[in-house]
């Protein structure tokens, strides 16, 4: 194959790495495995910050701009990993899966639920352990 014995040789030292930690103390991932573990999941569970901010996300200001729709973070939170806990469970042995389900959009005054699309990949973590991400479709 070439004569190269390893990546070091084809791609040359490796300069820099960010790991999921660090992603998760930078608020990069938000870990919501304990809330992953209650929907069925049995690996780490994060949604980046920004799949967060559009599905999970219900600040005072945003309850007070939609007024009487009855909303909270925790609750959109459930919804997002229990739904992604029956997609995990359809699409078996997938490494990267779609799921949708339905929020009321954070941003404008809708008042009525709108469907979004996410990403649910699982991969190794920083030691090779199997972990899932939630993210946006447009995001890796």
């Amino acid at each position: 194959m070439n004569g190269i014995s390893n990546s070091h040789e084809l791609f040359g030292e490796l300069i820099h790495s960010y790991s999921r930690a660090q992603a998760i103390k930078e608020g990069v991932l938000i870990d919501v495995s304990e809330m992953a573990r209650q929907a069925g999941f049995s690996v780490p569970v994060a949604i980046t910050a920004t799949a967060w901010d559009d599905c999970v996300g219900w600040a005072k200001e945003t309850a007070e701009r939609k007024k009487g729709v009855c909303q909270d973070e925790q609750g959109r939170l459930w919804d997002v990993v229990y739904m992604a806990s029956l997609y995990a469970r359809m699409a078996g042995n997938e490494a990267r899966t779609m799921i949708e389900l339905c929020r009321v959009p954070v941003h404008g005054t809708s008042v009525m639920p709108a469907r979004v699309r996410l990403a649910m990949v699982i991969g190794p973590g920083d030691n090779g352990e199997p972990v899932i991400t939630i993210m946006m479709p447009d995001e890796d």
